[in-house]
């Protein structure tokens, strides 16, 4: 308990305002998505909320959309006239109250393409986020990477009996300068399989060059999996002031760059996830709240860079998240959609709400389980 409580009292100063932040910011352009295109299509727009709960401090537009910021900041929702509640879910009683000139405005009387876009435009609007952020990044800062310092060197390695420390800078590999730990140096030590190689290094101001025969490795992938590759038995310095490099982007690559970027969280998500069901992978790296305000408080003490970084991520991530045909998540409005586009008709009454009980369900276990990972770690 005393652990704990030290634990989130170093966390608090620092990890509650960059948690908020993060949070903030990815929740915001999401439900700004929806909102904006909602108005676009006319929908009236009865609440825009930060967070959930209790309202702290809140505003009315000239529209009567109700702004607000609330208690809880782990989310937050654009609730229409019509809507039951935050889910989105149709208020069945109230739409039969609605009188002639206000059905026009009503979200569950728009035709299907207009709600399909609404609800398409919250994920949307997380991957614009985190493009313009990646954007942004490489333009005005550059692209970040690792340095060839070394962290750790694994007793026994070829790296050890080579004399490689913890501290040293790796310069060369056979001859070829090297900046960048993952980008340049492992992908020549690696190609050189089991032959000797020469390793140039510097140590307090001496450069010194010794052999290095490549062997086989254990490591842990980023799936938590555990694997062999060809290496020498060395990580990068965790020290991110110290080996953090900033290369410069051409203006012109920056926008590839930046979308390379988001596909690539998005295929790391995906293959993660079919790495679960496909029992290669465990489920130890899902991040509930905890993980998230955790990340956070590290990557702001690494500098805005860094947390900027974190957005992106998160960004891509909820977006993407959203997109699982789950009832209650805006891909399961999606489903339902293109279910009331093929029989031409809305699904009954009764398949909505099982379908949104079975989504709660899976949305609240899935944040459960996600939360107990983060209390394990």
């Amino acid at each position: 308990m005393v652990t704990v409580l030290h634990n989130l009292v170093d966390w608090a100063p620092l990890g509650i305002p960059a948690f908020i932040f993060v949070v903030t910011l990815v929740v915001f352009f999401h439900e700004s998505g929806h909102f904006l295109v909602a108005r676009l299509c006319g929908v009236a727009v009865e609440t825009f909320s930060i967070g959930f709960g209790g309202e702290i401090i809140g505003w009315n537009d000239r529209k009567g959309t109700r702004w607000k910021i609330s208690w809880l900041p782990f989310g937050g929702y654009v609730k229409f006239l019509g809507d039951e509640g935050a889910a989105s879910t149709p208020d069945r009683e109230q739409l039969e109250k609605i009188s002639p000139e206000q059905r026009a405005s009503v979200f569950a009387f728009k035709p299907v393409w207009q709600r399909v876009l609404v609800v398409a435009a919250g994920p949307v609007a997380n991957f614009i986020l985190a493009f313009v952020v990646f954007f942004l990044l490489y333009t005005l800062v550059g692209a970040r990477g690792l340095s060839t310092y070394v962290g750790a060197v694994q007793p026994h390695s070829p790296a050890a009996m080579a004399g490689i420390r913890a501290g040293d800078k790796i310069t060369a590999v056979n001859g070829h300068p090297v900046r960048l730990f993952y980008d340049e140096m492992q992908p020549l030590i690696q190609a050189a399989k089991n032959q000797t190689l020469r390793l140039t290094f510097e140590r307090q101001g001496r450069q010194m060059t010794v052999p290095v025969t490549p062997g086989l490795i254990d490591n842990t992938d980023i799936y938590g999996g555990h694997l062999k590759t060809i290496g020498i038995g060395i990580s990068p310095a965790s020290d991110t002031a110290l080996n953090t490099v900033y290369l410069p982007v051409p203006i012109a690559k920056a926008p590839l760059i930046a979308a390379a970027q988001c596909w690539g969280i998005v295929d790391l998500s995906l293959t993660y996830l079919w790495r679960i069901v496909s029992h290669h992978a465990d489920t130890s790296q899902l991040a509930g709240p905890i993980g998230v305000a955790s990340m956070a408080k590290t990557e702001a003490s690494h500098g805005f860079y860094a947390l900027l970084t974190l957005v992106a991520f998160f960004s891509v991530s909820i977006g993407l998240i959203n997109l699982f045909p789950i009832p209650l998540l805006d891909g399961g409005h999606l489903l339902y959609y293109a279910c009331e586009a093929v029989l031409g008709r809305p699904l009954d009454a009764r398949t909505q709400d099982v379908g949104f009980r079975v989504g709660l369900a899976l949305v609240l276990g899935l944040v459960l389980f996600a939360t107990w990972n983060d209390l394990v770690r």
